[in-house]
């Protein structure tokens, strides 16, 4: 499928201030954008709030982690967006017996032609711009936490040595539930990292009806790139230099700093969360909130973008308390009562 490329002189745009982005280019973008969405749409039926997630996501900069229970088309997704945003991705497959070494790549010991021995890396899966991390918690903590440094810096360490890791890259991890046997909740440090936790529901009865005319028939439709690696680069440049309204600020800080309960002022925020979100978390909620913006063709966010976007930037930044939760206190409860105080 054609596709019009974007501006990515990555210097020019850098120093552009907010009043200079220029209509065209946010129409241009938009249009592909729309295009990008509608291709995804046809591999991933009935699941647009996901798709519109995931694409905020990814245009914001950030990681994410989908969850729900298996069977949805966690794994396809990821796919389809790897394809369709025309990224290089690898993918693998977290197993309890999976580690460090098997993400990041080793060093082995090799003989030269003079005789001589040396060392030599042999990059691991992570060196891609796109890496899907299938069912992640079902490895240990540890190879969970072997993608920390990956995540939040785009470069990893082995034996002294740093290497960088491809520009863009983007981890879109599939979770299965936790009370589902053979998993591992992830370390809290790991979860921060993911700029959104996305959940997948079961679709409709008329989505299935066309998921099942769809995808059981000799052949499916193949899904073609749309946008390249240096189209969803300017991308999220743009994102970066889009404005913010005061209101939508204050909006921001309002909804992050309610979900801690030493700071909240509402009454079930103290009672019910045993930790709320940190400053990453308002952090998080601007890009996203911009990156919706964008996708919708809106030179600036809202706050219905920030109600919006609420729960997903938070979900995972949480925790109820265990009173809260023997007394069958739903997180999503308290989620939609923090949205609310985006006003």
């Amino acid at each position: 499928m054609p596709h019009s490329s974007l501006s990515t002189d990555g210097d020019r745009n850098t120093d552009l201030a907010p009043e200079d982005l220029a209509p065209e280019d946010l129409e241009r973008l938009t249009a592909l954008l729309q295009t990008a969405h509608d291709v995804i749409s046809t591999a991933v039926i009935g699941q647009q709030r996901v798709i519109d997630e995931s694409l905020i996501a990814l245009l914001a900069g950030g990681h994410m982690v989908l969850v729900g229970v298996p069977g949805l088309a966690k794994t396809r997704l990821v796919h389809t967006l790897g394809t369709v945003l025309g990224l290089t991705d690898k993918r693998v497959q977290f197993t309890p017996d999976l580690m460090p070494a098997d993400i990041l790549g080793s060093e082995v010991l090799e003989d030269g032609p003079d005789g001589r021995r040396s060392f030599r890396f042999l990059p691991g899966p992570v060196f891609c711009q796109l890496l899907m991390a299938d069912e992640i918690n079902r490895a240990s903590p540890r190879t969970q936490s072997a993608l920390l440094q990956a995540m939040q810096e785009g470069m990893v360490s082995i034996a002294g040595q740093t290497y960088p890791l491809p520009r863009p890259f983007h981890v879109l991890a599939t979770q299965n539930p936790l009370e589902q046997e053979g998993t591992y909740p992830l370390p809290e440090a790991q979860l921060d990292r993911f700029l959104m936790q996305i959940t997948i529901d079961y679709p409709d009865r008329a989505a299935e009806r066309q998921m099942l005319l769809a995808t059981t028939g000799i052949a499916e439709a193949a899904i073609q790139p749309v946008l390249t690696a240096a189209d969803l680069l300017a991308a999220q440049q743009m994102v970066r230099r889009m404005p913010v309204g005061e209101s939508v600020i204050e909006a921001i800080l309002s909804v992050v700093r309610h979900g801690r309960p030493e700071d909240s002022p509402l009454p079930d925020i103290r009672t019910h969360v045993a930790w709320g979100p940190g400053p990453r978390a308002s952090q998080a909620l601007m890009l996203a909130c911009r990156a919706r913006a964008l996708l919708q063709g809106r030179p600036a966010p809202s706050i219905d973008d920030v109600r919006a976007l609420a729960a997903p930037i938070l979900r995972h930044r949480m925790a109820l308390t265990f009173a809260a939760r023997a007394e069958g206190v739903h997180l999503d409860d308290v989620l939609t009562t923090l949205a609310a105080e985006a006003g």
